[in-house]
């Protein structure tokens, strides 16, 4: 398990730098995302709110103003260079009701029953212990309060990732998906996210496809350069290619991805899962007991 966190973490750190350079452009990308998490997770001014795994600080950022000017946010990720850029650009913003604390979302250094509302986005395909960290959410929940989660619906539906896949698959080795391991389409079947949070005990389990467009004011020939930069499993495979094996690939994707570029503006159509619940109420099934006596 320790062997899992930290290659994951080591990749999550090593990405931290160019999230930070195309940090707009993925708060654009995925703002869709972000809007139906707030909608789902029922979050109102003066919540407490956890972000888990909010990496370089979405949704958590976009959040903060929601609840705003009573409400907070609490922004996790386990990796520190992740959280110095979400730091970095909630000062920017002058987002004063945010804070920031680096751990992972099987081991969540809060008390019980502290937050209003809890979302992760795009974050639970790559944690170690999945089930774990449904009990811990659950466990840092106040009672009836919900949280909501944001997977990748199935990969066919979502070009932005399989069409550099594909391209990279007539040029280097990929490894045969393991549905299991940590990656981006861990949780695509209809149903496995939502079985997991039941089996930690969550009530009034929901789950619903969502359809929408990855825009972002960037070109084609740009594109390539920022999908390949974000993702630590491209930027591994394409290291050991010369350079004009890169150029290759980079032409190929260019070629498959121009439909999505009308006008020289990318919008490649999406599919998510947003699956959320709550913790239950009074006499309803329980969670794990309280890990922590710190507060928020």
């Amino acid at each position: 398990m320790l062997e899992v966190v930290d290659k994951v973490t080591q990749a999550w750190g090593e990405s931290a730098p160019y999230w930070e350079k195309h940090r707009a452009m993925i708060r654009r990308m995925f703002e869709a995302m972000t809007a139906a998490l707030i909608e789902e997770a029922g979050i109102t001014q003066g919540q407490s709110v956890l972000d888990i795994a909010g990496g370089t600080g979405e949704p958590a950022l976009s959040i903060a103003p929601w609840c705003a000017p009573s409400g907070s946010v609490v922004c996790t990720d386990a990796v520190s260079a992740m959280l110095s850029v979400a730091k970095a650009d909630a000062l920017r913003r002058n987002l004063s009701n945010v804070r920031f604390v680096q751990c992972t979302g099987d081991s969540l250094p809060f008390r019980g029953s502290l937050f209003d509302s809890l979302v992760c986005r795009l974050g639970v395909m790559f944690f170690a212990d999945p089930s774990e960290s449904a009990r811990e959410m659950l466990r840092v929940l106040k009672p009836g309060a919900k949280l909501a989660l944001a997977v990748w619906h199935r990969s066919e539906a979502n070009p932005f990732f399989y069409l550099g896949s594909q391209v990279l698959a007539r040029h280097v080795e990929v490894p045969a998906f393991d549905p299991d391991a940590p990656g981006a389409f861990r949780f695509a079947a209809p149903g496995k996210l939502a079985r997991l949070l039941e089996r930690a005990g969550a009530a009034g389990i929901r789950e619903r496809a969502l359809t929408f467009r990855i825009e972002a004011p960037i070109g084609l020939d740009d594109f390539w350069t920022m999908r390949s930069e974000m993702s630590e499993t491209i930027r591994e495979r394409i290291a050991p290619l010369s350079a004009q094996e890169r150029l290759a690939i980079a032409q190929e994707v260019r070629t498959a991805a121009r439909e999505f570029f009308a006008d020289d503006r990318m919008s490649f159509p999406a599919e998510a899962l947003i699956v959320s619940g709550m913790r239950p109420g009074s006499g309803a099934p329980s969670v794990q007991p309280e890990r922590s006596a710190e507060s928020a």
